[in-house]
Formats: C-alpha cells, structure tokens, sequence
C-alpha cells in the first residue's frame, strides 16, 4: 500500500518493524528522573501555548529550543513531558510556553503545521497537542474530584485523594469508502465549506467491532447497507484526540437518506471523483467554484479516497 501524504500521520514501516520518522517513546524512561535530567540540556523543546499553538520561525517552521536555553528541565521547569528520543538519541520534550521566557517570532496551528512541516516535527506536534489536551481536562479525578497529579514524565496522573490513576486518552472512530462497485459513497456536514464533501465516519460505541461499527455508522448516516469491509490504515487525528482507522466497504447500491449528521450524501461516479480531484481543495487556485471539492490532503479521508480512485480501470 502507497504512503499516504499525511505529514503527522503516517510513518513508514521497516524490514525490522520499526517506524521511520516517529520518536521513540522510551517508556523506560518515564519513571527515570535522573535520567530525564541528564537529557536536559541536549533536548530539543516543543513550546505550545494555551490554544495548542506551537513556536514557530519567522518563516513559520517548528521552532524548538535546546533545554538549555530555557531552564534547568525536569524539576526545575517540571511540567515539560517526556515525548521520546529521536534517531539520533535526542530527547524531545513538551512545555507549556507560559512557563519559560523563551520567545519565537511566530505562532502555528496544528492544521497548517501538518500540511506544511516535515512530518517528524508535525508528528512531535500532534504528540505533544494531544498530551496537553488531555492534561488541560484532567486536572480533577472523575471519580471523587480529587486534584489529580502527574507522574512518569507527564504519562500518568493519580488522584491524590483516592489513588485512582489515570492515562492519556484516545477515542476510536472509523472512516469507510464505501462503494456499491462502480460508485463512491460520499457526504457532507453542514459545517464544512461550501461543496466539500468526504467519506462516511463516527465513533466506535462500547461493545462493537470496528466491523459493526464500519456497518452501523454508514446505515445510521446513509441509510446505506454494507455488506463487507475490510481495515486499510489509520490515522491519529489530534483535534483533539481521535485515531481513525480506515476502511473500505462494499455495500448495496441503496438510495442514500440522511438524517440529523449529514446535510447530503450521494454516490458519485469515478469522473465525478477525479473531477473533484482535478479542483483541488476548496477555495484553492485549481477550484472553478462549481461541483463538490473532496476532503483536505492531509486527511485519510482524502487518502481513502486517492485508494478508491486508484483501484478503478484508467480513464
């Protein structure tokens, strides 16, 4: 299967098994505090304000300082989290920019940064987004409303009333091509810019398979009936903390319905398909303002797509 242009979410598999262009996270690490500390000054730092906005060069690239040249690091700074060591042995840490004088010119959103940025520093980026989210919403215990205090490099928060501990969080949700054999499923929400449409996607309930899920949510959706699917690839999605899992899906060519999620949904033909392609994304130099535009191309929606269309006899 083609890599999928996703700068923070794909990372490409070895012969060994390892992931290129992805930290290790060195779990072994998390509990080790002097360790942590002797990485310091060598680290490189991922400042992130309090609207998830990361430092930034003035010509917009990632911006992240050495340890060294904001504090003394774990214990002295203290809240930075440990994200892992680079192929190189560097460490990377997360830090809340508030807590450090450390300046930078600009300011960039998780969006952009994975549209423009190579895709290690968007996938430090997307690490290091989601780990502040969950930690800005967990400062309390959900289970008595004990202040809840972090432990192993930022990994772990345990209630200090009732010792419940707690970790980072990540919602499942699939998203699905869905085709009857010659046509692609594809729907829109009333939120998106005008004409854009994608693939069909929702969350995993408690006590279904991916497959169900696959099922439920396009009939739910689409009123359309699937009859197989099969898991193609995922993607963290880290806005704020969704990983979704790819899937393509044969389904009956029923007549699409849509209910409360979707504004419309409709099958379109391979032209209409490459069509929309050929516009590029909404608003964009190649969009002629007429006919649906699909997904952006940092997506796996976009990228199921690209597969469906790569699977059709050539034009």
């Amino acid at each position: 299967m083609s890599e999928v242009a996703a700068p923070f979410a794909f990372v490409e598999a070895g012969a060994d098994g390892a992931c290129r262009g992805a930290l290790d996270r060195a779990d072994r690490l998390r509990d080790d505090a002097d360790a942590l500390k002797a990485l310091w000054s060598q680290s490189r730092v991922i400042l992130l304000d309090e609207n998830g906005l990361a430092s930034a060069d003035d010509d917009g690239n990632l911006r992240a300082p050495y340890g060294r040249e904001i504090s003394d690091g774990p214990g002295g700074v203290g809240a930075a989290v440990f994200l892992g060591l680079d192929p190189h042995g560097t460490a990377w840490f997360a830090l809340d920019a508030r807590l450090t004088a450390f300046t930078a010119p600009r300011r960039v959103d998780l969006r952009s940064a994975a549209a423009l940025w190579s895709a290690f520093d968007a996938s430090v980026f997307a690490q290091a987004r989601a780990l502040q989210h969950w930690r800005s919403r967990h400062r309390f215990c959900g289970v008595c409303g004990g202040e809840v205090a972090l432990t192993r490099a930022g990994w772990q928060g345990t209630c200090a009333q009732c010792g419940v501990e707690h970790y980072p969080r990540t919602d499942p949700a699939v998203i699905v091509a869905v085709s009857d054999g010659s046509r692609l499923l594809l729907g829109r929400q009333s939120a998106w810019p005008a004409r854009r449409y994608s693939v069909i996607a929702g969350f995993v309930e408690p006590g279904e398979s991916l497959e169900q899920t696959v099922a439920r949510e396009v009939l739910e959706e689409t009123g359309v009936r699937v009859h197989r699917c099969r898991y193609l690839a995922s993607q963290p999605w880290p806005f704020p903390g969704a990983l979704m899992l790819g899937f393509a899906a044969d389904a009956d060519a029923d007549e699409p319905q849509v209910g409360d999620e979707l504004e419309d949904a409709r099958w379109f033909t391979v032209d209409d398909v490459r069509a929309a392609r050929m516009r590029g994304e909404w608003g964009s130099a190649h969009d002629d303002g007429e006919g649906p535009v699909l997904s952006p191309s940092i997506s796996i929606s976009r990228w199921l797509i690209e597969q469906w269309l790569a699977a059709q006899p050539a034009p």
